[in-house]
């Protein structure tokens, strides 16, 4: 069986006409694409920002309950490499520079073969000792010289740009190797995230006027530029979704060119959403997680084009697409995962997904049940919060390198018997250099969905309240959550 998972970085479901009728964003391969799947109207985010998604989606685990933004670990059980032990060659073509910074060890190593595009965001690809050509004097927000140096390697050449490539890199994979029957290609793509760098062409289809200063990559927190500014990096954001777009079609495009496109499992798929300036807000992570981070795209074509065009409302998130692939490939799923098949609901079985939890380490844990959202703040220390890790990195950084004392070693996880770090943590890693951002969460709240799906009215209702508060608490448990996640998030 052929098996391909596509991941576009920070695609916003409701900019994407399949889910918007009233999206204005032109993605015509995407469009047709979800005429031939299955798009599931209820899916969600496990763990975010980039790296926990990825070992959601490895391992079927939720990553925020125990740690931040880190390795695969050595006890981790990963999908590719389950396929592997049975025979089905796994292969990763990516752009995403994050699996080659500290933090993101040992996820390229899991496949049987990588191919990496350089050149996104502060990737160190283009080694310049001297300012590069072009560093606007007066900008908004966030202005990397790097990434101003690696755009030196592709600037207004369409086909150099790192996602381009990435999909031109898969394409030559499947020309070697589609006479196979039995494979998994994974195509992750670093676009749309942010900076929001595209050729002039793509712009032209939605911005004419603009006339203020150099902008691609917002400052996470409140909105700090004018109304026009926050519309000129919609469009930017826009048009780069078209681009990534039009790349895409061409993948889809090679597998129909090869005859394999029909009899192939394809998924499409996202890590999560972005800021841009819904709620006067910009980026992620540091504020409750509203459905513009939360709620993310899936569309699932199966082979032979079963059920294509159908819709489907039930429960779903990323840590269930590890599992719906073993299952597909015939391969045991580990008592260990958390995730639950995806299979069952494509063949009129009855299928337990019940809730969805979903968050980011020491920020809000997160409940739905598709109809209702809950957000459980911690409490106002945020206290106590540890981290638990074999391999004690995270984002550009150690974990507790500032008490290094402070750290224990033990067999803290349940489900391994490989001895952990267990690092207290005083603010979240994800937020780093943010500043104190807890005033973002400080309150817990509650929405009916069906009736208030943008999420813009919050409901008073105690008893429903406690409902969610006890659902969390049994899933927390469920999930093996460590213990005093009860005492931050005050569920003791």
């Amino acid at each position: 069986m052929r098996t391909i998972l596509v991941l576009m970085d920070t695609l916003r479901k409701d900019y994407l006409k399949s889910y918007n009728t009233n999206s204005t964003v032109k993605t015509p391969n995407i469009d047709e694409f979800s005429k031939d799947a299955v798009t599931f109207e209820n899916h969600y985010i496990g763990s975010t920002p980039c790296m926990p998604a990825r070992r959601d989606i490895l391992t079927g685990r939720l990553n925020f309950l125990e740690r931040s933004w880190g390795p695969v670990e050595p006890f981790d059980i990963t999908f590719p490499k389950l396929l592997n032990s049975n025979g089905i060659f796994s292969h990763l073509a990516t752009d995403h520079t994050h699996y080659f910074r500290l933090g993101g060890e040992g996820y390229i190593n899991q496949y049987n073969s990588w191919d990496f595009q350089r050149g996104q965001e502060g990737d160190p690809f283009h080694s310049l000792i001297r300012d590069p050509e072009w560093m606007p004097e007066h900008y908004n927000g966030k202005l990397r010289k790097q990434y101003q140096a690696n755009r030196e390697k592709w600037y207004e050449n369409e086909n150099e740009y790192p996602t381009p490539r990435t999909f031109s890199s898969a394409c030559e994979w499947l020309e070697e190797n589609y006479e196979e029957e039995d494979f998994f290609l994974q195509v992750e793509v670093f676009d749309p995230h942010e900076p929001f760098d595209v050729p002039q062409k793509y712009m032209d289809m939605y911005e004419q006027g603009y006339q203020g200063d150099f902008f691609e990559t917002p400052l996470y927190g409140d909105v700090d530029v004018s109304p026009e500014a926050v519309e000129y990096i919609r469009n930017r954001y826009s048009a780069l979704m078209t681009m990534t777009d039009h790349h895409f079609g061409k993948l889809i495009e090679k597998l129909k060119k090869l005859s394999i496109y029909e009899d192939t499992l394809i998924i499409l798929t996202s890590d999560h959403g972005y800021f841009l300036g819904d709620r006067d807000l910009f980026g992620k992570n540091y504020m409750h997680n509203f459905n513009e981070l939360a709620a993310i795209p899936l569309f699932v074509k199966l082979p032979n084009n079963e059920m294509a065009g159908e819709r489907n409302d039930s429960l779903t998130q990323n840590i269930d697409i590890m599992p719906t692939l073993l299952d597909y490939y015939d391969i045991r799923i580990p008592e260990e995962v958390q995730g639950v098949s995806m299979k069952p609901l494509f063949e009129n079985l009855p299928r337990e997904k019940y809730y969805a939890l979903y968050g980011a380490h020491g920020i809000t844990v997160n409940i739905t049940d598709g109809r209702y959202t809950y957000f459980r703040a911690p409490n106002s220390e945020n206290q106590p919060l540890y981290e638990y890790a074999a391999i004690p990195t995270t984002i550009r950084h150690y974990l507790g390198e500032q008490d290094p004392l402070s750290i224990e070693t033990g067999r803290f996880l349940k489900r391994t018997d490989y001895p952990v770090y267990k690092v207290p943590i005083k603010q979240a890693a994800i937020l780093d250099g943010l500043g104190d951002m807890s005033a973002y969460i400080s309150y817990n709240l509650l929405f009916d969905l069906i009736n208030d799906p943008q999420q813009n009215e919050p409901i008073q209702d105690g008893i429903l309240e406690e409902k969610l508060i006890e659902d969390l608490k049994e899933q927390l448990k469920k999930l093996d959550a460590p213990k005093e996640q009860f005492k931050r998030l005050n569920l003791e």
